[in-house]
């Protein structure tokens, strides 16, 4: 199963949906496909579209899901890492009215980067990208929270 997490931001992402559908439409894609489309607004037989999903459903479609397709939001891509699940990340852009800036570009950017995600730069190639997701390997995730929290103790303690 696919699940696409496309957040909560108040603006479209149809552009995704509408990669994603070629790729169904072509047969690229043949698994089951849940979409969290937030406020995006998009019809499709062949994907199961909710605006918003319980917590409980996203826990179970992040821990069931075979690929997470997402935008290149920080919380959405940690939880695919956290499960270690294969993402595919495609960033809102500015240009198109997805977000305020860009972003998400960096975002996506440094996660490829360190071999955790595969990134989606062109969505007319989403077809190399699933196809390149069947044998990626994605990097372990480390956090670097303890690291963090432990700087701002001791700065804390000794200021």
């Amino acid at each position: 199963m696919i699940f696409v997490t496309l957040g909560t931001q108040d603006k479209s992402f149809v552009r995704l949906l509408e990669a994603i559908q070629k790729q169904i439409d072509l047969g690229n894609i043949k698994q089951r496909v849940i979409v969290q489309a937030g406020y995006t607004k998009f019809q499709s037989n062949d994907m199961e579209i909710f605006d918003l999903v319980s917590m409980d459903d996203f826990n179970k479609y992040m821990d069931e899901c075979d690929l997470l397709i997402t935008h290149g939001g920080v919380g959405c891509i940690l939880d695919g890492l956290k499960r270690n699940k294969k993402i595919v990340a495609a960033a809102r852009l500015k240009e198109y009215g997805e977000h305020t800036n860009n972003h998400q570009l960096q975002i996506i950017e440094t996660f490829d980067n360190n071999g955790y995600i595969l990134k989606l730069d062109d969505f007319d190639e989403l077809d190399k990208v699933l196809s390149k997701a069947k044998k990626f390997k994605p990097n372990k995730f480390i956090s670097n929270n303890d690291n963090f929290v432990n700087k701002i103790k001791d700065y804390i303690d000794n200021n």
